[in-house]
């Protein structure tokens, strides 16, 4: 791919405020694109993941992530654009997603919180920022500076992913590019690099491990009781202690 990339994503986009609409089963890649390019350098072909891109507006709209429906565990990557603070909270705190977006062409109506943001990062999910707004209007451009520096301040950099949502190839820029437009939004320049290549790599690990791990087991080293102590006999104890 002659842009940089070696992976993308095709979005597939729901919106429950617009109509009532169900979530259906992603289309193949190989139905798409009969042969897939080379990625530029190497002799490897362009990977193609596919997404789901939730904007909820309502609580009752985070029911259909909360399911078991095979159709959204067969998505690679699953996002969620929340609309309010209290759906912000419960993505960051509770649904089973890989990103969650951050409004960019309008002023946020809602200021960023440490504890959600926190507990967001603490369970492996990323905040997704698109440039393609601000490379395409002035005033989209303010707001996506803004509210992407308002992130910055309480996430200090931390699993962030820019990507583009282009449309049109002319929407696309290069890595590089990216990683500049960053330094905008705040981040440093390894973090800015991070954004478009290890965080976002780390995004679709967390999209597999969603869709194919059922449950952790951990154990931990259980202390011995003061009672328990107690009924070792003296001998023990010394020989124990020497």
């Amino acid at each position: 791919f002659s842009v940089g990339y070696s992976a993308v994503a095709l979005n597939h986009v729901i919106d429950f405020k617009e109509k009532k609409q169900e979530i259906v089963k992603p289309v193949s890649p190989s139905e798409l694109f009969p042969s897939l390019p080379i990625v530029q350098g190497t002799s490897k072909r362009l990977k193609v993941l596919t997404r789901l891109t939730l904007i909820v507006s309502d609580p009752s709209h985070c029911n259909l992530l909360r399911s078991t429906s095979t159709n959204i565990r067969s998505y690679d990557i699953i996002a969620v654009f929340p609309k309010t603070e209290k759906l912000f909270h419960i993505a960051c705190t509770t649904l089973d997603v890989d990103l969650v977006c951050i409004n960019v062409t309008e002023k946020l109506p809602f200021y960023f919180r440490r504890p959600p943001v926190n507990m967001a990062i603490d369970r492996g999910i990323y905040f997704e920022l698109l440039y393609t707004p601000a490379i395409k209007d002035s005033t989209m451009r303010r707001y996506t500076i803004s509210n992407a520096i308002s992130l910055m301040q309480i996430c200090k950099g931390k699993n962030i992913v820019i990507s583009s949502a282009a449309e049109r190839p002319l929407e696309l820029r290069g890595p590089y590019d990216v990683a500049n437009l960053g330094l905008l939004f705040g981040l440093s320049e390894s973090e800015a690099k991070a954004a478009v290549s290890t965080n976002c790599r780390a995004t679709m690990l967390h999209g597999e491990t969603r869709k194919s791990a059922c449950g952790v087991v951990y154990t931990v080293k259980k202390p011995r009781k003061v009672e328990e102590e107690e009924t070792v006999p003296a001998c023990k104890k010394a020989k124990t202690q020497a």
